[in-house]
């Protein structure tokens, strides 16, 4: 990601509580942005990458992080699911909502959200991912506007950043 990050970026990774803090850390380390585990009532900022804590959803509502222990979906909290629904009413057309590897179908009924709201959708090749679940999952409801491999994704992201600043 460029340093001079002119969007929020907003990550919910399955991990469990106590590990997305040290991991949030390290990404931190090695990042040119900010990188942080979100906290209840955060202010949304651009140039700054919000981790969802084990064990909570990450929603947002009025540009702040909100987080809470509702009932797992699709067996996982955090759900991006739950992510992608509230930052497509927030963001719109201006949002980009984007599926990596990893297992079962959390991510689909959001990616779903963010192309009615007129946002864009990517996912994971097949090829590139170590788990095609997620990814696969959403391809094939058909709510990914494109799918490509990770190093092609990180020059797509990129690219949308540039453009945006």
């Amino acid at each position: 990601m460029p340093e001079t990050l002119a969007i929020p970026v907003l990550i919910v990774q399955h991990m469990p509580k106590g590990f997305t803090l040290s991991f949030a850390e390290r990404l931190n380390l090695k990042s040119i942005v900010t990188v942080v585990e979100a906290k209840d009532g955060m202010a949304v900022e651009k140039g700054t990458v919000y981790l969802a804590p084990g064990d909570y959803h990450m929603t947002i509502k009025e540009n702040k992080i909100a987080l809470n222990q509702t009932p797992r979906i699709l067996g996982v909290r955090p759900a991006v699911d739950y992510l992608f629904q509230s930052a497509a009413m927030r963001y719109k057309s201006t949002l980009v909502g984007v599926i990596l590897t990893g297992m079962g179908h959390d991510g689909s009924e959001g990616m779903r959200e963010i192309k009615k709201q007129g946002g864009f959708t990517l996912a994971q090749d097949r090829e590139t991912a170590v788990v095609y679940g997620m990814p696969g999952n959403a391809v094939k409801k058909g709510v990914v506007d494109e799918v490509a491999s990770l190093t092609e994704l990180s020059d797509r992201i990129n690219w949308m950043i540039r453009m945006r600043q």
